[in-house]
């Protein structure tokens, strides 16, 4: 027994980062300080095929990607920078374009300004942006377009493509230690020493410390919490985490949702993504559609309408709860776009979709709206729920039907109202 005392309520630790600006147009996304943690994506097109590109971006921001990534790899891809941004402007889809750096970013800031211009941030990776004495003086080519055209960076180190250099350099000074690390230990020095270093020129150069954001990509869940915990220790940059090559199926979506919770329950991350292969035919919106449910179950961020629905037992007596519950998700997700604008505050909605008596009148009476379908050996019956009390009761062979135009029909009498209610005021 606790004497009385109350337990805390849970709820993640507050941030403590710089806020970044990402502009583009007469747009502004903030990043970091007090602002949400900001869901990223990444294009898998020939950034070369403009339409083709501008499409999967929208349908990346449609499912919630608030910034898109493109690979910017060519003098070709370059040059389709600034007509993917015309397009993207066309169809009123308003998202930040990140431009993905390697190995000739420094070439191709200098030679295509149309597409320095057009982006609204650079990723850099300083382990591939020269070896030797080009190193210093290409990554500063890069840091001086983002000069000249006012752009955040990213400098996003991946263990897969590290700074060989630097880490020979640490390997050298731990072979001196009377105690040497362990060679894990030396690659996430390796990994935070090249991030902060690397910010810590740029700012020489003459970049406020709020237009970087650093990431320390690596591919293992315990590894990324150790080198974020750190990371976050030793600098106030906004963070971006995502643990790189996840993977695909369940193991890349708990890969990443383990990773990615811990940090962002300790306070740490102020964007996110998640690296996952899609599965063939999957949609690439899918690592959106996770990145999402990772906020919303953490409580940061609310994006859809929330649909409860019980597992199934052997109480219940066929499918038909599954099909409803999935009906009724698919039809909220897909109405999200739309509705955002008309029907403020719906993201909040709860519905609740249950499969037998056990559990069913209770959780449909803690949601907005929900039905309790019959279970085995129950009367063919479905008391619906709305706003905790039973309202009606429905039978036959249309109960879905009927209950999706129940749902449809409280999103607009309760938050069709909220939207009349903000346009009066």
């Amino acid at each position: 027994m606790n004497n009385g005392i109350p337990i805390p309520a849970a709820q993640p630790l507050a941030r403590h980062s710089l806020q970044a600006q990402v502009k583009w147009g007469d747009h502004v996304l903030t990043v970091g300080g007090n602002a949400p943690v900001r869901v990223q994506s990444m294009t898998n097109t020939d950034t070369v095929d403009a339409i083709g590109t501008a499409i999967q971006i929208k349908e990346l921001a449609l499912a919630g990607s608030e910034m898109v990534r493109i690979t910017v790899n060519t003098p070709e891809a370059a040059a389709a920078v600034p007509h993917i941004r015309e397009q993207l402007d066309r169809m009123g889809i308003h998202v930040p374009l990140i431009g993905d750096f390697h190995f000739n970013g420094h070439r191709l800031l200098t030679d295509y300004p149309a597409c320095a211009e057009a982006l609204s941030k650079y990723r850099i990776n300083p382990g591939n942006v020269g070896k030797g004495d080009k190193k210093d003086r290409q990554f500063g080519q890069m840091i001086e377009a983002a000069l000249r055209w006012d752009k955040p960076v990213r400098i996003g180190v991946n263990w897969g493509s590290l700074d060989q250099e630097l880490l020979v350099h640490l390997m050298d000074e731990n072979s001196r230690r009377t105690t040497p690390w362990e060679a894990r230990q030396v690659m996430y020095e390796a990994l935070i020493s090249s991030a902060i270093s690397s910010a810590a020129r740029a700012q020489e150069m003459g970049m406020k410390a709020s237009q970087i954001l650093l990431s320390c990509k690596v591919s293992g869940v315990q590894d990324l919490v150790a080198v974020y915990r750190e990371l976050a220790r030793r600098c106030d940059y906004p963070l971006h985490l995502g643990l790189t090559e996840a993977g695909m199926g369940t193991k890349g979506t708990v890969a990443s949702t383990t990773a990615l919770s811990i940090l962002l329950q300790e306070g740490i991350g102020d964007t996110i993504r998640v690296s996952l292969t899609p599965q063939p035919g999957e949609s690439r919106t899918q690592e959106v559609v996770i990145a999402n449910e990772i906020l919303q179950a953490l409580g940061l961020r609310v994006f859809v309408p929330s649909v409860t629905a019980c597992p199934g037992c052997g109480r219940t007596t066929s499918s038909t709860f599954q099909e409803l519950a999935k009906q009724i998700d698919d039809f909220l997700r897909a109405q999200m776009p739309v509705w955002r604008s008309r029907y403020p505050g719906v993201e909040h909605l709860k519905v609740a979709v249950m499969g037998c008596i056990v559990n069913g009148p209770g959780e449909s009476k803690h949601a907005d709206i929900g039905i309790s379908l019959p279970g085995t050996g129950e009367a063919p019956a479905a008391p619906v729920f709305i706003d905790g009390e039973k309202k009606l009761t429905l039978r036959g062979d249309s109960i879905a039907t009927e209950f999706q135009t129940l749902v449809e029909n409280y999103i607009e009498n309760r938050f069709g109202t909220a939207k009349a209610i903000v346009e009066a005021d």
